[in-house]
């Protein structure tokens, strides 16, 4: 006996908006001359330790799947959505 197993309703997320930009360039040289003085200084650090050791662990573990027919199922609309047939993401 096989029993269905129980399918969730869909996560949709935010569309991705895509951007193309053109730039052009043009140089402006700007001269700024300098002086460099080197000063040393001597800095002490007392670094005080107090060793202790802790541990935690969290563990989680993800599966995607992409249903059987994927490509034929329409989405939103009647276009093919994400996973449906668009190709490579």
């Amino acid at each position: 006996m096989h029993c269905k197993p129980h399918v969730m309703a869909p996560i949709v997320h935010p569309t991705q908006c895509c951007y193309n930009h053109t730039h052009s360039k043009t140089v402006v040289p700007h001269i700024h001359p300098q002086h460099t003085t080197n000063v040393n200084h001597q800095h002490f650090q007392h670094v005080h330790y107090y060793p202790q050791t802790q541990s935690a662990v969290n563990k989680a573990s993800h599966q995607h799947f992409v249903s059987p027919g994927a490509g034929m199922m329409p989405g939103p609309g009647g276009m093919p959505g994400p996973g449906m047939g668009m190709g490579p993401y």
